[in-house]
């Protein structure tokens, strides 16, 4: 009977124990959570309750297996096991406080800072993004480190592991050379302020928005929702644009190329209905201007300000659009037109002008000029 007693009260008091610390614990998280709703630390601490339960389960199990004397053939296994179970727990446990502790920071500083410097809200958000990553890379390092140590067999082998710690970070390094330049080009990024979240960038001529940065890779959300993906070393060794650089305001062209007869005094007032008419345009500036001309059409580039890239370009398409509309409907003459004149009638040989030429002939008609297109005349004209 003390067989089967011992096993359930030592398991079934260690279970039933977390069940009742855990909630205990989550009800306490509640209540602050709704006295402090301006932080949002209380609830994010509760994504923990998990790892929390199972390390306090592990804790109490390892603690007491060996009363409960269940497998005692198998005690070092069973009593390993656990180990890893806890190790492993607390370290998920470290990694979701850390992380509740860091967003709660980041809320804060970004609720602080949005309208006033949202580009350095962005800036701190990569921080932020990558040292979470290096913060779990480097408790997951130590939890097999950890686990690893349980085992006799790799205690002894520590010391030689040691000695050729040396020749073996030679070799890794030179392996592992692209690996490691992209890890140090994402410490790079995120601390020289070069590209941030959700700034827009233009690189190998695709333009798009940073959506995700990590420690190796880079990914670039285009316009079509497409997901450029490229290693973070591109952005230290090459150029790019970056249209969030700064100030996120921007200015835009706009070009048509039209007949040189175009009336461009108007089409400057109707630029300017046209951006009073879109809501997207921030008021700041625009302009006007012929920029160049060919033998048959002259070029007009019109310049528009947005307070963003996003803006820009629905300025642009918009001004594009209403000014090609305007012109076809109220001066037509002024889009590019094929020209299908007839040719100028070359001067005669002796160089006289025709009129010299038919006052000297007194009754005879001067000539009718050449024409492309030679229509024989009737048989009575020439009976005349």
């Amino acid at each position: 009977m003390e067989t089967i007693l011992r096993p359930l009260i030592v398991v079934g008091g260690s279970v039933l124990l977390t069940l009742v610390i855990g909630w205990a614990t989550d009800l306490l998280l509640r209540k602050a959570d709704g006295r402090h709703p301006e932080t949002p630390l209380w609830g994010l601490l509760r994504r923990a309750r998990v790892p929390y339960q199972i390390a306090l389960c592990a804790g109490l199990l390892r603690g007491s297996y060996v009363e409960a004397e269940v497998f005692p053939e198998h005690r070092t296994g069973v009593g390993r096991t656990l180990t890893l179970l806890l190790i492993g727990s607390v370290a998920w446990l470290v990694v979701r406080i850390a992380a509740a502790v860091v967003e709660t920071s980041y809320s804060r500083y970004a609720h602080a800072h949005a309208e006033r410097d949202p580009a350095r809200v962005r800036r701190v958000r990569t921080q932020v993004s990558l040292i979470m990553r290096v913060v779990t890379a480097v408790v997951g390092v130590v939890a097999v480190s950890s686990m690893l140590l349980t085992f006799p067999a790799m205690r002894a082998a520590g010391a030689s592991l040691l000695a050729s710690a040396g020749i073996i970070g030679i070799v890794a390094g030179v392996a592992a050379q692209s690996t490691l330049g992209n890890l140090f080009a994402g410490f790079q990024i995120a601390f020289g302020d070069m590209v941030r979240m959700g700034d827009t960038v233009v690189v190998d001529g695709e333009w798009g928005t940073v959506e995700e940065i990590t420690l190796t890779y880079l990914t670039v959300r285009t316009w079509d929702e497409r997901r450029i993906t490229m290693p973070v070393s591109y952005f230290t060794s090459k150029p790019f644009e970056n249209w969030s650089r700064g100030t996120p305001q921007m200015t835009g062209t706009v070009y048509w190329h039209l007949d040189h007869s175009a009336p461009t005094d108007l089409m400057r007032e109707r630029l300017r209905d046209l951006l009073r008419e879109c809501p997207a345009w921030d008021g700041r500036n625009y302009n006007l201007t012929v920029t160049d001309t060919t033998p048959t059409t002259m070029e007009v580039r019109a310049l528009v300000t947005a307070k963003d890239a996003d803006d820009i370009w629905t300025v642009r398409v918009a001004v594009r659009e209403g000014m090609i509309r305007w012109l076809a409907d109220e001066h037509p003459y002024a889009l590019p037109r094929v020209s299908t004149a007839e040719a100028v009638p070359r001067p005669p040989r002796d160089g006289l002008p025709h009129a010299r030429r038919s006052s000297d002939a007194g009754s005879h008609p001067s000539p009718e000029p050449p024409s492309r297109h030679f229509t024989e005349r009737p048989a009575k004209s020439r009976s005349r």
